[in-house]
C-alpha cells in the first residue's frame, strides 16, 4: 500500500475545514487532493482526533498481517493434510 504523503493531523486538519463551509473543491485545490480522497478521508476519520486516526491506522496494519499469516498457515495446513493423504 501507498505510504500517505498526509499526517494524521493534516488529514484531520483537511476534512475539519469541509465541517466549517468551505467549500470541498477549494479545500481540495489548496491541498493537492481530488475530491474523491477527500471524501474517502471524510467517511473513513470524520469525528476522530488525530490519536484515534493513528490507532485506526495501527489497527489496520496489524489486522492486514494477522491475515497474511492466517493464510501462510492455511497454506501449511493444506499441504501437510496432502502429504498424509498421499502416505496413507
Amino acid at each position: 500500500m501507498k505510504a500517505s504523503k498526509f499526517s494524521d493531523a493534516q488529514k484531520a486538519f483537511i476534512i475539519k475545514q469541509g465541517e466549517e463551509d468551505t467549500p470541498v473543491a477549494e479545500i481540495c485545490r489548496k491541498a493537492g487532493i481530488s475530491q474523491a480522497t477527500y471524501f474517502n478521508w471524510k467517511k473513513k476519520y470524520a469525528g476522530l482526533l488525530p490519536s484515534e486516526m493513528k490507532r485506526l491506522k495501527q489497527l489496520e496494519d496489524e489486522n492486514s498481517r494477522v491475515k497474511k499469516i492466517v493464510a501462510d498457515l492455511t497454506l501449511d495446513r493444506e499441504m501437510l493434510q496432502d502429504v498424509i493423504r498421499r502416505k496413507i
